[in-house]
């Protein structure tokens, strides 16, 4: 491949990126050159396979692209270039097919009848939708240590349900309810778009749930920083106070979630970026690996790629 060839795919990925990941790509400046460019690359490939559901015109024909996204994964070769490019990521940064594979089987899913029954099924969701991103990003930012895995997990899972408690009516209008049966009952998703008074309270608590348990994982992705690279550390630790922030809006608006989709402005991701990298340095936690992983963050995942029964043994 030419040189000039050779950037056409970061090209794409930064165009991908600035138009649908605004929260990272605003946190990306702060990574080095490499990290900045193979990060933009995964997010446009981790898109891709995304968009395969959402752009699909029935499920059936999402369900046949991921399937063949998948053997695509499995046999390392592709004839779509943003997979071609996610395929030789993969191959630079060491990530293996498995992990990727459970990021499809996570999108498939998302083609299937949505109704999340309890906690424990959400968290493997999340899991499989961003978790896998999380461990994918260890490879990226030249974190391999296994140790790293387990907080790189949990940030990407404190993130998604940052997501999916800001899109509640969103993902309602395709058909979804990733709120839990335990939280809110066996509802249809038509009743989450534009909820009744009496359903409101309920939701309301839900949602206020789901944040406060992004808060705890996102308190183990922050442990997990001291993993990275130092000034991949920067970039991660804003990217992840920024998500953050978006929760911190959903509680200020009484987790009315209906009202109007939560959004950080430009001033706030300012403000946000500079705390972070004018006072987190200063804090020891900052500089040292943490003793050991919350076990408990992980027992709705034992068995997957990535997860084991202990940490920081």
């Amino acid at each position: 491949m030419s040189q000039n060839a050779a950037h056409v795919p970061s090209a794409a990925a930064e165009a991908t990126l600035a138009r649908q990941g605004r929260s990272f790509y605003w946190a990306r400046r702060l990574l080095g050159a490499t990290h900045a460019d193979r990060a933009t690359r995964l997010y446009a490939f981790c898109r891709r396979l995304d968009d395969l559901v959402d752009e699909a015109t029935s499920p059936e024909e999402a369900r046949r692209a991921l399937a063949a996204a998948d053997r695509a994964i499995a046999d390392g070769r592709s004839d779509d270039p943003v997979l071609q490019d996610g395929l030789a990521l993969m191959r630079e940064c060491g990530i293996e097919p498995g992990i990727v594979r459970e990021l499809i089987a996570g999108m498939a899913s998302d083609a299937e009848t949505v109704r999340m029954a309890d906690e424990a099924e959400l968290l493997r969701y999340c899991y499989r939708a961003a978790g896998t991103v999380g461990l994918m990003m260890c490879r990226v930012l030249d974190a391999p240590e296994p140790a790293a895995a387990a907080h790189a997990v949990d940030l990407g899972i404190a993130m998604q349900l940052t997501n999916l408690c800001r899109d509640v009516s969103a993902d309602a209008r395709m058909g979804r309810r990733y709120l839990p049966a335990s939280l809110v009952g066996d509802i249809a998703p038509t009743e989450l778009i534009d909820p009744s008074p009496t359903l409101q309270p309920a939701l309301r608590a839900a949602v206020a749930r789901l944040l406060t348990l992004a808060e705890t994982y996102y308190a183990s992705g922050e442990a997990g920083l001291p993993f990275l690279p130092v000034r991949a550390r920067a970039g991660i630790l804003v990217a992840g106070r920024v998500y953050r922030a978006i929760g911190h809006r959903l509680a200020a608006a009484e987790y009315a979630y209906w009202e109007g989709r939560a959004f950080v402005p430009d001033w706030r991701k300012a403000t946000i970026t500079l705390s972070a990298i004018t006072t987190q340095p200063l804090r020891g936690a900052f500089w040292s690996h943490p003793q050991a992983h919350s076990v408990s963050l992980h027992q709705a995942l034992i068995g997957l790629p990535g997860i084991t029964a202990r940490h920081g043994d």
